[in-house]
């Protein structure tokens, strides 16, 4: 039963492909690593359901391709999401610099202006580091996201990067109870209470 859960939070994971995207996602989902990871052909959805400070939300996370030629599936990608985790790999300066490209997209197509952005240097792992610490904490606090470095292969920063990222968004109630009127869920609707539609609120009634 969902009657627990809170809400349901739309997250996407984008940037350039090879970065760690789905990686990040099946460490913090499933807690696996494999270094064999095919690339993500369109979009991968997987959901999770985890508690913050009492409160238990369900993240449907949306992981996307990073190659050109899935762009084709951008504008519905992007609608309604609450929260979105940016990856580059520190070990590709490339994977860096082109960050400002994902960010104009996002502002391109995202239909949310409170939407809380998390910007995640993956990869800390490795030894060939190409993009120091400050440069990503510097990109980040200019365009006013979240920062964390991270591996998916160790663990280090994954769970820590969902789970804040998850924390901001309940803390602006606009972009989630928003996301529930919308929905314009009917506390009197048998159909949608079954569905679990109506989150934390059923108890209300």
């Amino acid at each position: 039963m969902d009657d627990d859960v809170l809400t349901t939070l739309k997250i996407l994971i984008i940037g350039e492909s090879g970065v760690g995207k789905s990686s990040l996602l099946l460490r913090f989902t499933d807690d696996t690593f494999d270094p064999e990871l095919a690339a993500t052909i369109g979009v991968d959805f997987k959901v999770k359901t985890i508690a913050i400070d009492g409160n238990r939300a369900k993240l449907a996370i949306w992981d996307t391709a990073g190659q050109e030629r899935f762009r084709t599936l951008t504008p519905s990608y992007y609608r309604g999401a609450q929260g979105v985790i940016l990856v580059y790999d520190v070990s590709k300066r490339d994977t860096f610099t082109k960050l400002e490209n994902w960010l104009n997209e996002l502002e391109t197509y995202c239909t949310r202006n409170d939407l809380v952005k998390m910007l995640v240097g993956n990869k800390i792992d490795k030894d060939n580091r190409e993009v120091d610490r400050n440069e990503g904490l510097k990109f980040a606090r200019k365009h006013n996201m979240l920062f964390i470095e991270a591996s998916a292969k160790t663990r280090d920063g994954v769970q820590c990067a969902f789970e804040e990222l998850v924390e901001k968004i309940l803390q602006t109630p606009g972009l989630w109870e928003s996301s529930i009127q919308n929905h314009g869920v009917q506390l009197s609707d048998h159909e949608q209470q079954r569905q679990g539609a109506c989150g934390g609120y059923c108890s209300l009634v």
